[in-house]
């Protein structure tokens, strides 16, 4: 049977390309793949082509996916690696990394030169979301190419058209000031509790069911308790993410107190030498800062053992 979906090249295969790419390949598209660390598309050669540059990687696709981890990193393989120059006319690139909104839009009119569209379409949902494709995409970009990419973001996850190109990335600017100011609260809050004797797993438990309940108190706090920081998105991604927010608020003359807070924590979490550890684990800034561990303060509240009874 002839199949008639478009051809992706998808650059990028780290922990959110690749199980976005095993997602695409389940629903039969035909794939090229490139990665800087080749070695990382080898689990995919059996069912994908793998290039040896960007530009080659492109050439003949119809739509190009770019997840990669900051803007440097996209700048230089769409342009200085020459992938937006490889475009064939009528071709779709859609960068789904987070980067400035101004690169987005820049991007965008460097694509349209070669004829082609361009949708910024960053992602929230980390590599949970990625392996269970229910990722949600905010994308930027005209209605036709965010409509031309839908079928594309529906086998990845949920697609919301937030405005034209750099919309997408302003979309995941705010997701992303949310997060990490809401990992400092919960973090805050969990230690104060089990500091005053209570057991932090009971704290979050209770709060699950009342109006502090969130998504990053769900998921964040129980790996807080359980001290596993293995990364899903890390450190040094959340700090990126919080220093493009400031300046994009620079740039709007806008001053954001509570996210120069959080990037300054970051920045000292990374400084420390946990730039790998996941984002949630900006607990251990503010251990380091009390000079103590949640999970040395006990597991439930304080009691006189001298009137315990038998």
């Amino acid at each position: 049977m002839t199949n008639n979906l478009p051809r992706i090249t998808f650059l990028g295969i780290g922990l959110m390309g690749a199980p976005m790419t095993r997602n695409l390949l389940a629903a039969g598209y035909p794939m090229t793949l490139w990665n800087r660390t080749a070695s990382k598309c080898e689990p995919f050669a059996g069912e994908a082509t793998i290039a040896g540059s960007p530009a080659e990687a492109v050439a003949g696709a119809d739509i190009v996916i770019t997840m990669l981890e900051n803007g440097a990193v996209v700048e230089d393989v769409l342009v200085a690696q020459g992938a937006l120059a490889a475009l064939q006319s009528g071709a779709l690139a859609i960068d789904m990394s987070s980067v400035q909104p101004s690169l987005a839009r820049r991007l965008a009119g460097l694509a349209a030169e070669q004829g082609a569209g361009f949708v910024d379409a960053p992602v929230s949902g980390g590599t949970l979301g990625a392996a269970e494709a229910r990722l949600s995409i905010m994308a930027g970009g005209s209605e036709a190419d965010v409509e031309r990419a839908r079928p594309v973001f529906e086998v990845l996850g949920k697609c919301t058209r937030i405005g034209p190109v750099g919309a997408g990335q302003l979309a995941k600017l705010a997701n992303q000031a949310i997060v990490g100011i809401t990992i400092g609260a919960v973090s805050e809050a969990l230690l104060l509790a089990a500091k005053g004797g209570a057991d932090p797993a009971a704290v979050r438990e209770a709060l699950m069911g009342g109006f502090a309940g969130s998504r990053i108190l769900e998921l964040h706090g129980q790996r807080m308790i359980d001290r596993d920081f293995a990364p899903g998105a890390p450190a040094r991604i959340q700090l990126k993410d919080m220093r493009m927010i400031l300046d994009e608020a620079r740039a709007e003359g806008l001053t954001l107190p509570l996210a120069q807070q959080t990037h300054n924590e970051y920045l000292s979490l990374v400084a420390n030498g946990h730039s790998d550890v996941d984002h949630s684990g900006l607990l251990l800034e503010l251990e380091h800062l009390n000079g103590t561990l949640l999970g040395s303060l006990g597991r439930g509240p304080k009691e006189d053992s001298s009137n315990s009874k038998n």
